[in-house]
């Protein structure tokens, strides 16, 4: 779990400014905590901003795949007010949910349900509750504290449409952060938004550590004097007031680098499905700032709608679907990516 973002993603932007001396070290003491406790999960958030994208199609069929990989998998339904994960996964409502756990009636780990997968278990969202679906900063923060010590090898967040601050701050605290969307332009738009909301949350809580409330108001605006108008002219507008806390910040901000997988992709003659990727990384590179790596594409098909209509992962239903074949190409890019995070945390 990315600590930074635990901790000040959801902080109010009026903190006290604070000294701006030996930015470098601060940053250091940010991004780094020390633990005694077991290993945390892997956290993938699956967002977009946009409902109808796919998203819990998508985060169900790639819980299973991990999950069949070997790995013990948990699959979060926190699309708070709308979950709907158990019925992709061909299960009845459980009796217990996020509900339970908000309201404490119920400890995390007892509300994670076996589903019909080996390795896989659930923890349904709250389905009628209106609290659950709307946390308290304190009730979140005590479900992100709760997460991390879950006994599992994976956790996936399939979370809900809109960028809240609720649903952003499960994004931002993601090892893996993936954004779904369709080659549509109401679906690429939403998306755009949802990665600005992101980045200016995590930006503010970077602000928190280096006194840049003044200026991140000022970028607020859409009129300024300072010619901000995009997340990038405010990094470098951070840069020319201070370049050494400017050269921290960017640093920090760099690291929050999403995934892009592109839903839905039409593979007929003359279609162009296929470059929404390569010009929403080129557009984020541009007005962000910040690299959006392309995690795969999952072609339209017509074994996606029939198995969500039986109520089964496409993955399992219709192995040898195109969307299927995907999907497991995605898993195993994701398990290459835990292999490698692995060896470099040996070798340091």
């Amino acid at each position: 779990m990315d600590q930074l973002s635990a901790d000040g993603a959801s902080a109010s932007s009026g903190s006290a400014s604070k000294p701006k001396t030996n930015a470098p070290q601060a940053a250091s003491n940010v991004a780094v905590t020390t633990s005694t406790e077991p290993t945390p999960p892997r956290i993938i958030a699956v967002g977009g901003g946009k409902g109808g994208a796919g998203k819990t199609v998508f985060t169900a069929n790639l819980a299973v795949q991990l999950a069949q990989s070997g790995r013990k998998v948990i699959l979060l339904d926190a699309d708070l007010g709308g979950a709907n994960a158990h019925t992709v996964l061909g299960i009845a409502p459980p009796l217990v949910t996020l509900s339970d756990f908000v309201q404490k009636r119920a400890e995390l780990p007892d509300i994670a349900v076996q589903t019909p997968f080996a390795n896989l278990r659930l923890i349904a969202g709250a389905l009628d509750d209106v609290s659950a679906a709307n946390p308290a900063y304190q009730q979140k923060m005590r479900l992100l504290r709760h997460l991390a010590k879950l006994d599992c090898d994976d956790l996936l967040i399939d979370l809900g449409a809109g960028t809240s601050y609720n649903i952003v701050d499960f994004f931002l605290v993601a090892d893996e952060p993936i954004v779904v969307v369709q080659p549509e332009p109401t679906s690429v738009e939403n998306a755009y938004r949802f990665l600005k909301a992101a980045f200016i949350r995590r930006l503010r809580a970077v602000q928190r550590v280096f006194g840049l409330r003044d200026l991140l108001d000022v970028a607020m605006h859409q009129r300024n004097e300072l010619g901000i108008h995009t997340p990038a002219d405010l990094m470098r507008a951070i840069s020319a007031h201070d370049p050494e806390v400017g050269a921290a910040v960017q640093q920090l901000m760099t690291s929050f680098s999403p995934r892009l997988v592109v839903n839905q992709v039409m593979q007929v003659p003359g279609s162009v499905d296929h470059l929404v990727a390569r010009d929403m990384s080129s557009a984020c590179r541009r007005f962000f700032g910040i690299p959006l790596r392309e995690l795969g594409m999952v072609p339209s098909s017509d074994g996606v709608r029939l198995a969500v209509r039986q109520r089964q992962p496409v993955t399992v239903m219709a192995p040898d679907d195109i969307a299927s074949q995907a999907l497991r190409d995605i898993a195993l890019r994701l398990q290459a990516s835990t292999s490698d995070a692995a060896q470099a945390g040996r070798a340091a």
